[in-house]
């Protein structure tokens, strides 16, 4: 097993430091300036489940004409995206993940963007005494995404996807979603009896995310999909550690990190120093470190565990909530 555990603390002091200074020049690459807005039209458009509430849908984006599809003779996994809004808000066309769409087309890899169940719409108030409320609008996600995952397998050939080659990604909301569903999966719980026995999602990219667990601490039955997590070590809207209350537990990215750690699981973690929420939304800044990661940990299946600490002054706070509190009110 392969161990880097980079603390980046200012460039300046790297770049001072004979010894780290292969490291820094290999990492500089990776935290690029965020991109100006752009546009970006999906190549096609298609309903996946209707559901009593509403209909969902998802966007194919096409690899860009040109683009390298393949690497090392073997074809690009599809990445498949979930908003983020905690349950809340969002959809899977909004601007600000534009930039990121056309990172990843540019770059060979087909995206496609999915709508899902927004649980908590309307909700005021997030806590201990809503967990019920929590749950469902988690699972009920999940739920879309696995309906998502089989409309693709079904459609397998009119898509042009393998459907064993998914990379499965989300932002906030998205991420606790993409994170709960393979934890679900790799347990075979009623939540994943809808896909095929033997299906599998090749990889997991996590934006501020976590897992919830009614069963204490999270233990997977079969190994997890290699796994990469962004998240910053102030967030107080999706906690980077854990909130737990007896058997009744959300895990950030820290605590799934460590579990994965602790069972010799395939994983990378960044953690921005001091940063909140707004981790959830720089995926256009990190493309690189995704791209590294898919191509190394999933691709190439290696075991590349990478434990990186980024101290960034600056990555922007955002616009978006900072706290449960300013989000639902609580």
């Amino acid at each position: 097993m392969n161990n880097m555990n980079l603390n980046i603390s200012r460039m300046k002091t790297l770049f001072s430091k004979r010894g780290v200074l292969i490291m820094a020049a290999a990492i500089l690459p990776f935290l690029c300036p965020a991109q100006e807005p752009v546009s970006i039209t999906p190549d096609g458009t298609y309903m996946f489940a209707q559901r009593d509430t509403c209909d969902l849908f998802l966007d194919v984006y096409e690899p860009a004409p040109g683009s390298m599809t393949s690497f090392e003779g073997k074809e690009k996994p599809t990445i498949l995206f979930m908003f983020g809004g905690g349950f809340i808000t969002g959809k899977r066309n909004a601007e600000e993940y534009f930039s990121w769409y056309k990172s990843l087309t540019d770059n060979g890899y087909r995206v496609i963007a999915i709508d899902y169940r927004l649980g908590l719409k309307g909700t005021r108030s997030v806590g201990i005494a809503q967990v019920d409320l929590l749950d469902n609008a988690i699972h009920i996600a999940v739920e879309d995404l696995f309906s998502a995952t089989n409309y693709i397998i079904e459609n397998a050939e009119c898509l042009n996807v393998d459907p064993y080659n998914i990379v499965i990604s989300g932002s906030s909301a998205g991420a606790i979603t993409v994170l709960q569903a393979d934890y679900e999966l790799c347990n075979r719980t009623s939540y994943s009896a809808s896909l095929p026995d033997d299906f599998h999602y090749a990889g997991v990219m996590s934006f501020s995310g976590g897992v919830f667990s009614r069963k204490g601490k999270l233990k997977y039955e079969e190994q997890p999909a290699p796994t990469i997590f962004f998240h910053g070590t102030g967030d107080k809207l999706v906690n980077y550690k854990q909130i737990v209350f007896f058997n009744l537990g959300f895990f950030g990215s820290d605590k799934v990190a460590k579990r994965f750690e602790k069972f010799g699981y395939n994983y990378n973690i960044l953690r921005y120093l001091d940063r909140g929420h707004e981790i959830a939304g720089i995926m256009d800044r990190t493309v690189g470190f995704q791209m590294n990661f898919i191509e190394e940990n999933i691709m190439k299946g290696n075991r590349l565990i990478a434990d990186i600490i980024i101290d960034d002054p600056g990555i922007q706070e955002g616009t978006t909530a900072k706290s449960r509190k300013e989000l639902y009110g609580n």
